[in-house]
């Protein structure tokens, strides 16, 4: 199924992507139907030994404790300069008129990045950027072509899930107990899923209608639990896409003993030979985790063996506002990007992740989970139920490839 535009409680519209030309000197990135004058979303710019690269991204920026309108969000702008030098001054400059006036300042982090955050548009037009890196240590001051917002200003998908009912592109997933998903003791149900104040809340709850107990089973240990119910939704056979930006603003549950989830399957599921892959743009295991909580994972075959690809998120509280902030306390937006050569996991448009070693070639739907496996399931007693999720709003921004 081709992605199409998604009305979900805000107009959509499809754009086209963007496409590289590259002259003598300098490299400039252009839209479709863009020149020197209409710069796209990317741009590089090399001068006297210096290379300034800079990418202007979707509304992937918004930190805050409660729900509000995704059109708030900030656009992600990200300048990587060679050579690299941790600390070198870096401003962002908005064009103005005929003018540049400087709208953000930054420093270049280890990767060589400077990232800031910025409006994706004024007046309802698109905005126009560059970056300047700043005399340091004997380099001269480097501007990079300009990079504009016109690719981002309408998504292709969007839900900013208002009213008190869920919208129909949205279906029920994992509704029967599953042993061979690691779910002998809970499964996917409607009341456990719910939407009001601007938010879905999935839960993690007790399934009441269940006779007994359950015996859930960890590598280490062994316990009778409650059943339980969990919210998981996926927008199976109503809306898939191929290629662009995904984001999700969610604020975590507390606890460990369940995860939630911001995640993608390829239409026709995840299995050998498959040209798609299940990408998990986030996971988080709960406060206190003793590796910070918070995961990204490619699963993919190679031939008939499943293979996971990804890691922790090391040093997870670095993407925290401060030390008030937390993954359950606020809202924060994860989103991963897609080409058709690499996969880039960011949180409020800070990346952690990325891999180019595996990369989905199929159409992706949209998951939202928070589950209880039965292996992290036991770790938490059935009295600190219910626990909850809330996901503020999701958006796609699709690029499709020629």
């Amino acid at each position: 199924m081709s992605a199409r535009r998604v009305l979900a409680g805000s107009v959509a519209a499809l754009l086209l992507p963007a496409s590289l030309l590259m002259s003598s000197g300098a490299v400039q990135a252009t839209g479709s139907t863009g020149s020197a004058d209409s710069p796209a979303s990317t741009s590089v710019f090399k001068k006297a030994g210096q290379k300034v690269s800079l990418e202007v991204l979707p509304q992937i920026v918004q930190q805050g404790r409660g729900a509000t309108s995704a059109d708030k969000a900030k656009a992600a702008v990200t300048a990587t300069i060679k050579p690299k030098k941790v600390g070198r001054p870096v401003v962002l400059e908005q064009l103005q008129g005929s003018k540049w006036k400087t709208v953000g300042k930054a420093k270049q982090d280890k990767a060589g990045r400077a990232e800031f955050s910025a409006l994706v548009s004024k007046g309802g037009q698109a905005v126009t950027y560059r970056a300047t890196a700043m005399k340091f240590k004997g380099l001269k001051k480097v501007s990079s072509q300009p990079a504009d917002t016109t690719q981002w200003l309408t998504p292709t998908f969007s839900d900013e899930f208002s009213g008190s009912t869920l919208s129909p592109v949205w279906s029920m997933r994992g509704q029967d107990y599953e042993p061979m998903s690691k779910r002998k003791c809970s499964k996917g149900d409607p009341k456990a899923v719910k939407v009001g104040g601007g938010a879905l809340r999935l839960s993690v709850i007790k399934d009441k209608s269940a006779k007994g107990k359950c015996t859930a089973t960890s590598r280490k240990l062994k316990k009778k639990i409650s059943y339980r119910l969990n919210g998981h939704v996926g927008t199976s056979g109503a809306f898939d896409f191929k290629y662009g930006v995904a984001a999700a603003r969610i604020k975590m549950q507390k606890l460990q003993g369940q995860h939630a989830s911001f995640w993608m399957q390829p239409v026709g599921e995840n299995g050998p030979g498959s040209d798609g892959h299940e990408i998990d743009v986030i996971e988080y295991f709960g406060d206190k985790h003793p590796q910070g909580g918070l995961t990204s994972f490619i699963h993919w075959y190679k031939g008939k063996r499943l293979i996971k690809t990804g890691s922790w998120i090391k040093d997870s509280t670095s993407f925290l506002k401060n030390k008030k902030d937390g993954w359950s306390k606020n809202y924060h937006v994860f989103s991963v990007q897609w080409t058709p050569k690499a996969i880039i996991m960011r949180i409020d448009g800070k990346e952690t992740w990325r891999t180019s070693a595996r990369v989905s070639k199929a159409q992706q739907y949209l998951i939202l989970s928070l589950l209880a496996s039965d292996y992290e399931a036991l770790e938490m007693n059935d009295k600190k139920l219910p626990q909850h999720m809330y996901v503020d709003w999701v958006r796609v921004w699709e690029t499709p490839q020629s």
